[in-house]
């Protein structure tokens, strides 16, 4: 693994090398492409920012690393892409053609999505010790697709929020490692802080000062980029095999159930083709209606859903598991219907990975480190104490309670959920995102009380005011 890892990191050293010396040969207006002032400030960035967060990752370990080179990567992809905008804007002197065409587009931004899709390969399947690191740099990496921007007709935001809105999809799992290894590790710490400064204000500044508009492509001529079309006969030499997906696709305009998508180029290939996007909402009758509701409390009732389609917690189940692996990790996996599982001999540096289970309870009688419920359906957990975070990911009407304390309990991607606190964990910070449904219990102030539900908002109002935009809970009123 290690062997493996230096080699790829070598390679992706090898490649900026690479670029950075063919590019001073790249001519364009009489001057290398090298010294055009956009050029020099993304290498700029690329050696302060980029290295800064390389550095870091090689004092942690081979998982991070390995994240980081391809990180690295992306951002060499992206220098190549740059190099070749500023081409296109003198295309009649270097004989090159303008603005690609949609099908030229796909081909234009193949190597960046090619890099998409090998970090988004590093977070699927059974998650690691590391994924939190690995999903920052995987999400952080669609604030590179600013480049593909060419008009308010696009689809996408304009550039610099681009960049912006990309990173808060990636801070939601990086302020998690800053969490976890707050005391721990500070190599995480910088690892992480690293991170969200070289997209704010690192790469969000570059955009500002040099494409606030997108990238600027020749003018002159009326030629564009299309892809290339297949040569016949056999002597042509064989083209290499598509990516699994695009950013942009020709064949947008065909329904999109037609074409499989992942990643950013599902979201891309779905605001593009407009088609779709509407198909899988409900109705909404009169008996759903707040107005016309028997029960009109505001609280959000959980209910059980079934998985989401695109979901396959379940489709290849494995064996199921309770066991301590390297004496750090609880992993209990696919447990189905199981009412008793229990934890009872664990301490505070172990974590708890609960992960594909069903119909199923498990109690941790103990303070852990760490617990994470993850692609569960039904699951009831109840612990004692955690010393970092609780997370609930992927999953669909689960019940966690809490009997001791949580600094933290975050909800990601989850359909109903309904949280028990304690006295003692009154204080958690509860984060919530991409979840409906979720519910907070709290005790009564007396000791014989009735426990007092409180539903956690999912919808949000902003509004403009004093040149900034103030944002706020929809509020549910009963009748």
């Amino acid at each position: 693994m290690e062997a493996q890892l230096v080699e790829r990191l070598e390679k992706a050293v090898s490649r900026l090398e690479a670029i950075s010396s063919s590019s001073r040969s790249v001519e364009f207006c009489g001057d290398d492409a090298a010294l055009d002032p956009s050029i020099v400030a993304f290498d700029d960035l690329i050696a302060n920012s980029v290295g800064r967060v390389s550095a870091a990752a090689e004092k942690i370990g081979d998982e991070v690393l390995e994240a980081t080179v391809i990180l690295c990567v992306a951002f060499s992809a992206l220098r190549d892409l740059l190099v070749k905008v500023k081409q296109t804007q003198n295309a009649v002197r270097v004989k090159q053609t303008q603005k690609p065409d949609m099908a030229g587009m796909s081909e234009f931004l193949k190597p960046l999505n090619e890099v998409f899709t090998k970090a988004n390969a590093l977070t699927e399947g059974k998650r690691s010790d590391f994924f939190n690191h690995q999903k920052s740099i995987s999400d952080s990496l669609a604030a590179l697709a600013w480049i593909a921007y060419t008009g308010k007709d696009c689809g996408m935001s304009m550039p610099i929020a681009h960049v912006e809105e990309s990173w808060q999809m990636a801070e939601f799992y990086s302020n998690k490692v800053l969490i976890e290894f707050k005391s721990k590790d500070p190599n995480h710490v910088e690892w992480a802080k690293a991170l969200k400064e070289l997209y704010l204000p690192g790469l969000r500044d570059y955009v500002k000062s040099f494409y606030p508009l997108g990238p600027v492509w020749g003018t002159s001529g009326n030629a564009t980029v299309s892809a290339a079309p297949k040569a016949p006969g056999p002597a042509a030499p064989a083209a290499p095999p598509p990516p699994p997906a695009s950013l942009f696709s020709a064949d947008s305009a065909k329904p999109s159930s037609s074409q499989p998508k992942s990643g950013m180029s599902a979201v891309f290939q779905e605001i593009s083709s407009g088609g779709g996007l509407t198909s899988g909402l409900r109705k909404v009758t009169n008996d759903m209606k707040t107005k016309n509701r028997a029960d009109r409390s505001g609280a959000v009732p959980v209910v059980e859903k079934e998985p989401r389609a695109s979901s396959s917690a379940f489709a290849k189940t494995g064996p199921p598991k309770l066991e301590l692996q390297m004496g750090r990790k609880w992993v209990v996996e696919n447990q189905i219907g199981k009412k008793d599982l229990v934890i009872d001999e664990c301490d505070s540096k172990q974590s708890v990975y609960v992960f594909g289970c069903k119909d199923s309870v498990l109690q941790i009688q103990g303070k852990v480190n760490n617990i994470t419920v993850d692609k569960c359906t039904k699951m009831g957990v109840l612990f004692k104490d955690v010393v970092a975070a609780c997370e609930i990911v992927n999953c669909n009407g689960v019940e966690v309670q809490c009997q001791g304390s949580a600094p933290t309990i975050s909800v990601d991607n989850t359909s109903g959920c309904q949280l028990y606190l304690s006295k003692d964990s009154l204080e958690t910070s509860i984060t919530t995102a991409k979840s409906s449904e979720v519910n907070v219990m709290v005790p009564a102030s007396e000791a014989d009380g009735d426990w007092g539900e409180h539903a956690l908002p999912q919808q949000y109002i902003h509004s403009y005011k004093d040149g900034h935009f103030v944002t706020s809970p929809v509020a549910h009123s009963g009748g």
